[in-house]
């Protein structure tokens, strides 16, 4: 984590001598989460939109997203909301501009069939594995607070997805916070004790967003409302028709091909998340308002943890609706 802040620190000088190399490819970060925009992405109907070919780069966390955009080796990433928070507490400078997944059961506790874990209480003592710094993380730390257990009480342990699911084969780990392909795969021998959803209904809500470096959106506006059309497009022919979304249809094997998961999970983990229209977006329950306020509780669960020094009042200057509110504006004239 301290060389993560210390990359994260030097991104301004980063990014500046980004800004004089030679032209390349707009690169785009993103993750194995679950949403129905991975269609467009495995059609190629991004690069058609935004009329070039684009580099898609595959992150395993979001730490690794940070670094990368602080280097200015990405343009345009999928980040979740407690490395957004690290971001920002370090003054990374990107913006928010598009709500990705409001998670639900996309993200999920697990344990381990024969842990002995059936309550909440059966995980003092147990090994519990998340990626630090996560959502997963977040929410973790969340359901432990609300069941009154110290994070000294359990084994908490900092893995990975891919570790994850290699330590449950193994039965090195008791339980375990984390998304999909790895979620999907410990379900098979695993309960669900929690999910992100409940934690949220607790009082730690967790969320995706796409960021762009300021430098990028600022040089590149059409870009980003491109990008925002496309995925809105797909979100909102989701959330019309979710139940014809079933394991044999087209869609739902590109996303299974793109992410890893198995086609017969995906309607389920689609299911998992909520996918912000347009005009949801531009609410007060996300870019409109609340978004900011998260992000400042995923900074001060941060601070909370030691991972970051500062707070600040106000982190409005990292979020964005210009991209979206421009998109309709044009929408709307073109219907007239």
């Amino acid at each position: 984590m301290k060389l993560t802040q210390i990359i994260l620190q030097s991104a301004v000088i980063c990014l500046l001598a980004n800004s004089l190399a030679v032209a390349r490819p707009i690169v785009i970060g993103y993750q194995t989460n679950i949403e129905p925009a991975k269609v467009a992405q495995a059609d190629g109907v991004y690069d058609k939109v935004i009329g070039e070919k684009l580099d898609w780069r595959l992150f395993n966390s979001g730490a690794e997203v940070l670094t990368a955009l602080a280097s200015g080796s990405v343009d345009i990433a999928l980040i979740g909301s407690s490395p957004l928070g690290a971001a920002v507490a370090n003054k990374l400078p990107v913006k928010v501009f598009l709500i990705s997944t409001d998670l639900k059961s996309a993200e999920a506790l697990v344990v381990r069939n024969g842990s002995g874990i059936h309550s909440p209480k059966d995980l003092i003592g147990k090994k519990v594995a998340t990626p630090f710094a996560s959502t997963s993380h977040y929410s973790l730390l969340g359901a432990l607070k609300h069941w009154n257990i110290q994070t000294n009480q359990i084994r908490l342990l900092n893995l990975k997805p891919a570790e994850i699911n290699a330590a449950w084969k193994r039965g090195d780990i008791d339980a375990a916070f984390v998304w999909s392909p790895a979620l999907a795969n410990i379900k098979k021998n695993g309960t669900v004790l929690t999910d992100a959803g409940q934690v949220g209904q607790w009082g730690s809500p967790t969320f995706e967003v796409w960021v762009a470096r300021q430098d990028f959106a600022d040089q590149h506006p059409e870009v980003l409302r491109k990008f925002s059309n496309v995925t809105l497009s797909y979100y909102e022919a989701y959330n019309r028709t979710k139940q014809h979304w079933t394991a044999d249809t087209k869609a739902v094997q590109k996303i299974a091909k793109i992410t890893g998961v198995d086609a017969k999970d995906v309607p389920g983990l689609l299911a998992g998340a909520d996918y912000p229209d347009r005009k949801t977006q531009l609410s007060q329950q996300y870019l409109g308002g609340n978004t900011v306020k998260n992000i400042a509780n995923s900074v001060g669960f941060l601070k909370a943890q030691g991972l970051v020094k500062k707070v600040s009042p106000n982190y409005q200057n990292f979020v964005t609706t210009r991209f979206i509110e421009i998109a309709q504006t044009k929408q709307s004239s073109q219907a007239k």
